[in-house]
């Protein structure tokens, strides 16, 4: 609901702030200009767009703030927190704007865009003036009044929720289908590099062994001529081997009757010596028994070496490393094999959503195409009262093909009118005039009005063209409305003023050297005073202020 609306050096005023109590509030004055300063600030503070001759001769900006109480509007609070802006029990919009052209705009004190404060005030006021941008030449707000009226909103909502699953879906199978030939292929070219690497033991030992056993089997002739010579040298050289020379010193030594210590421990190490000649012997000759050349083993080995330094080659990779790739090529190869079956998972969910989908936004088909009737004939019924009594609305659906899904569900929806009978229903941008565009507005406000979710209603010159009982009843709509949120109108008609909650005056002081606008908020002789101006003009008699009291009476006793 709005509190206030603080105005700095904006054309006629240099300060002006203006509080609100909820209900229906009446602007009246002398000057259209000093009424609509009122309106058109506010506009500036929702984010429209500045016009820098409304500053105040004098003065480098204009500053405009407009405070709000949101703490039981739930989707303004929403919108605060999802835009990261401070939530609080109140809002507060702020606009700058200077002379050289720049603006700015702060939502709690926090830097914003002006599609931001636009985004916050549709939630926050709905402006219903003569001006061709208002809310109700838009086919989204025609949406949202039905689906307000037929208290489906929520399942509106739901139905945009299961289009973005569907639409995200969509585009993510339609994304792995069209990568399908190429995942095809690598899945080819890794099935044939998994099996190719698997035909080789490429575990790092046996690699290690392989290399080994070729150099082994490559020198063969050499090892068995070296193994021969050591065990010469060991134990069969005729003139000397080493096994005989430990025997001839063991023997010396065991001859020797007073041995010296050192002797002794030579002895010793000569019987280890020997000992372990022995044992090399034995190595050396059973490495004889087996160990032969062997030609064919040896191409063999070296014919698996290269294809395996091939492979790493191929690979880019050390011939080490070769066992590494392969369980890297088989996980991408287990994750394409996969990404067969998320596809038709993925269908599968594409298809489910689809369904869900067409579920719920053949429920609300179902739905609005019953409130569209009765939400028509409502409005008609309103407009009867307020002297168009030829006119007609029509709340019109227009289902959508089969293959074009929307976020909003299966049908356009739009508001279309004839002003007389016997004329085709056109949109109301294109018939209805200022005028009547305010009084069909005021109409399906106060249709849709016990489902609405924007809390403050303002209406500029309503009443435009009708006067007498058609006046009284506009006033009495606009009461009815106040009732149930919160209603700014700016009216020329007593009769509309007089069944408002509050009641402020606009005028305009003019002296040699300035004009200044002053607003007031009336007391209950003071409404009297000004319902007798409006009633009679310039001059106030006992005549006129004796109706005007009784217009307020009136007005106060009506329910």
């Amino acid at each position: 609901m709005l509190l206030s609306i603080t105005i700095n050096n904006y054309t006629l005023v240099e300060t002006l702030e203006i509080e609100f109590c909820g209900g229906t509030t009446a602007i009246t004055g002398e000057t259209g200009a000093g009424k609509s300063l009122i309106l058109d600030a506010l506009s500036m503070a929702l984010g429209d767009r500045a016009d820098t001759s409304t500053i105040r001769q004098g003065k480098d900006r204009t500053q405009i703030t407009a405070r709000f109480d949101i703490s039981t509007i739930h989707k303004a609070k929403q919108w605060l927190e999802a835009q990261d802006f401070i939530d609080d029990e109140q809002c507060i919009l702020r606009r700058i704007y200077t002379t050289e052209g720049r603006s700015r705009g702060y939502i709690n004190g926090q830097p914003c865009t002006m599609q931001q404060l636009q985004q916050l005030g549709d939630l926050l006021v709905d402006i219903h003036s003569q001006h061709e941008h208002q809310s109700l030449l838009r086919r989204n707000t025609h949406r949202t009044l039905l689906d307000e009226f037929n208290a489906s909103s929520e399942l509106a909502s739901q139905v945009g929720q299961c289009f973005q699953d569907w639409h995200l879906a969509s585009k993510k199978l339609h994304d792995l289908a069209e990568r399908s030939e190429e995942l095809s292929a690598r899945r080819e070219l890794l099935e044939f590099q998994v099996e190719e690497l698997r035909e080789f033991n490429l575990q790092p030992n046996y690699l290690q062994q392989l290399e080994q056993e070729q150099q082994n089997l490559a020198n063969a002739e050499q090892i068995i001529q070296d193994s021969q010579q050591l065990l010469a040298i060991s134990d069969q050289g005729e003139t000397f081997n080493l096994r005989d020379g430990f025997n001839q010193s063991l023997s010396i030594l065991s001859q020797l009757k007073h041995k010296p210590e050192a002797l002794r421990e030579a002895e010793q190490l000569f019987q280890s010596g020997l000992i372990q000649v022995d044992e090399a012997v034995r190595c050396i000759e059973q490495h004889i028994d087996r160990f032969e050349a062997n030609p064919q083993r040896l191409q063999q080995i070296e014919d698996e070496l290269g294809l395996i330094f091939q492979l790493a080659r191929k690979h880019r990779v050390d011939s080490q490393q070769l066992e590494e790739k392969l369980n890297e090529l088989d996980a991408d190869l287990k994750q394409l094999t996969a990404g067969d079956q998320n596809l038709e998972s993925l269908q599968q969910q594409v298809d489910k959503l689809a369904n869900d989908y067409q579920k719920a936004a053949t429920k609300l088909s179902l739905i609005r195409q019953q409130g569209a009737t009765k939400m028509s004939a409502q409005i008609n019924h309103q407009l009867q009262q307020l002297s168009m009594a030829g006119a007609e609305v029509v709340v019109q659906l227009t289902p959508l093909s089969a293959d074009n899904l929307k976020s909003y569900g299966l049908e356009d929806i739009e508001l279309v009118i004839s002003t007389n009978p016997g004329q085709l229903h056109k949109p109301l941008a294109k018939v209805a005039s200022g005028g009547e565009l305010s009084r069909v507005s005021l109409a399906i406000q106060v249709v849709a009005a016990a489902n609405s979710s924007i809390p403050t209603l303002v209406f500029d010159e309503v009443d435009v063209g009708i006067g007498g009982s058609t006046a009284d009843i506009v006033g009495k709509l606009l009461k009815q409305l106040g009732c149930r949120g919160q209603v700014i109108s700016v009216t020329h008609q007593p009769q509309v003023a007089a069944h408002a909650h509050q009641h402020y005056v606009v005028s305009k002081i003019t002296d040699n050297s300035r004009a200044e606008s002053t607003i007031v908020n009336l007391d209950q002789s003071q409404r009297i005073q000004e319902l007798a101006r409006m009633l009679g003009g310039a001059k106030v008699t006992q005549q006129t202020l004796s109706h005007a009291s009784e217009l307020l009476d009136l007005a106060n006793t009506c329910h």
